[in-house]
């Protein structure tokens, strides 16, 4: 079993994260996150993948325990529980998530890189149906998709806006991603695709200036791409702990079943 004698605190402004904030620095001794061996996270899914996203940026990955004072809480343990704290995180499961690596070019030439923990989207800016060429490990799949856009889920966001465009759940074990149309106009019937995440694919934007198109990992946003590359990022693993019984596997699980 790991041990996590330094942990870091991070709180959302919320009002209820603030007072569990409050009463949890009262009651432990925390380290700052750079010297931290986890960080406990106080507030929803948003504040989860803020930090995450932080800790990759500064390429210094710990593992994240998740305390609801949300809504949904997808990527969070409930935030009451009669055991202790450091109970609680000492017998947590942990769970390993793949993050996706966004490398976008836009229409001027520029590169952007982002990283996505649910989701890689484009989209289309304007009236004009996005036109989009596909091509998965260096072969061409689909020529032109005509369509409102296109996503690229890991299966810790395929709950998310992947389940909302009609994409499948993916079993958090699966290595998979899905490749999700997001109201597709031609081909009309082709419900997207299933890839193993060693799998490399890009996304040619045809006809980009009249149609343009924006490209969204998670919340940050390259606009007029070109060209968006996506793969999974296995050498970045995320790590997120959970309750026993409570894992994120368990619930994404328990989605399929949701009527």
């Amino acid at each position: 079993m790991p041990e996590y004698e330094r942990l870091a605190l991070i709180a959302s402004p919320t009002d209820r994260a603030q007072e569990a904030e409050t009463a949890l620095r009262a009651a432990h001794e925390w380290a700052p996150l750079e010297e931290a061996d986890a960080v406990v996270v106080l507030g929803g899914d948003g504040l989860m993948l803020q930090t995450l996203h932080a800790m990759l940026d500064d390429d210094r990955v710990v593992p994240a325990f998740g305390l609801n004072h949300g809504t949904v809480g997808f990527l969070m343990n409930r935030a009451k529980s009669s055991r202790p704290l450091r109970d609680r995180i000492a017998r947590s499961r942990s769970i390993a998530v793949s993050p996706l690596l966004m490398e976008a070019v836009t229409n001027t030439g520029e590169m952007f890189t982002s990283w996505a923990i649910n989701e890689v989207s484009l989209l289309r800016e304007t009236r004009q149906t996005a036109k989009l060429e596909i091509a998965v490990n260096g072969k061409v799949r689909m020529a032109e998709l005509s369509c409102d856009g296109v996503l690229v889920a890991t299966p810790a966001g395929s709950t998310a806006y992947n389940l909302s465009a009609n994409g499948p759940i993916l079993p958090l074990s699966s290595a998979m991603l899905a490749l999700t149309p997001i109201s597709p106009f031609r081909p009309r019937r082709w419900r997207g695709a299933i890839l193993p995440e060693t799998y490399d694919i890009v996304f040619r934007v045809l006809d980009a200036v009249k149609r343009p198109v924006s490209a969204v990992a998670d919340q940050k946003e390259v606009r007029d791409v070109s060209q968006v590359r996506v793969r999974a990022a296995r050498e970045h693993q995320l790590t997120l702990l959970f309750d026993r019984g409570q894992s994120l596997e368990e619930r994404i699980f328990a989605e399929q079943f949701m009527v």
